[in-house]
């Protein structure tokens, strides 16, 4: 025999997940891919890329322990490595509980994506835009070593030792640390999924 059921309330395995929710928890699952696939990156081919980096600064004629001295790395650094997965794995369990309809996963989905939103708007174009970043960096730092690197050679020489794909996958993370981020926040606010969430 089963519990009944209170009255004008349905029971959780009969209540239709609308669209907003689904679609909300679909773009935290897409949002969770590129930090996964980034963070392989790094794992596998971070430390080539670095040495493929140092190798075009000595080519220059400039000494390749400037890079480490001024803490550039081009995926060598596993520091970052364990927040990366962490994101993914936060991200793939607030999907998971919103779907459910789980209260605390939509309130920790309004406190993740805006801090998404602004790590993204900081953090992830100067992955996107890795040369230029660089460049503008370097020619401001006052470091005359520094000036005097062949930053789109640098770069270039760290990215063919890098997946085809990468860039891809950081602009695939920028829109949705960003847009993506605004547009999970605003469908979990809809009536529809206010209404999914109410217990």
């Amino acid at each position: 025999m089963t519990d009944p059921v209170p009255p004008g309330r349905a029971p959780v395995q009969e209540r239709r997940r609308p669209r907003s929710v689904v679609l909300a928890a679909a773009l935290q699952l897409l949002a969770a891919v590129p930090f996964l696939v980034g963070s392989a990156v790094v794992l596998f081919y971070g430390a080539g890329a670095q040495a493929a980096a140092e190798a075009e600064v000595s080519r220059q004629g400039l000494p390749p322990a400037v890079l480490a001295d001024h803490g550039i790395s081009f995926g060598s650094n596993l520091a970052d490595l364990p927040l990366a997965l962490g994101i993914a794995v936060i991200l793939v369990t607030l999907a998971l509980l919103n779907l459910r309809g789980n209260r605390p996963g939509r309130l920790l989905s309004w406190v993740l994506q805006p801090i998404l939103f602004v790590a993204g708007s900081v953090i992830v174009p100067s992955q996107v835009f890795t040369a230029q970043v660089l460049e503008s960096s370097f020619k401001n730092s006052g470091d005359p070593v520094l000036e005097r690197i062949d930053v789109p050679a640098m770069v270039d020489a760290a990215a063919h030792v890098m997946p085809g794909g990468l860039l891809y996958v950081n602009i695939g993370k920028l829109a949705l640390t960003t847009l993506g981020s605004l547009l999970i926040v605003t469908l979990l606010a809809t009536s529809s999924a206010r209404a999914y969430f109410r217990r």
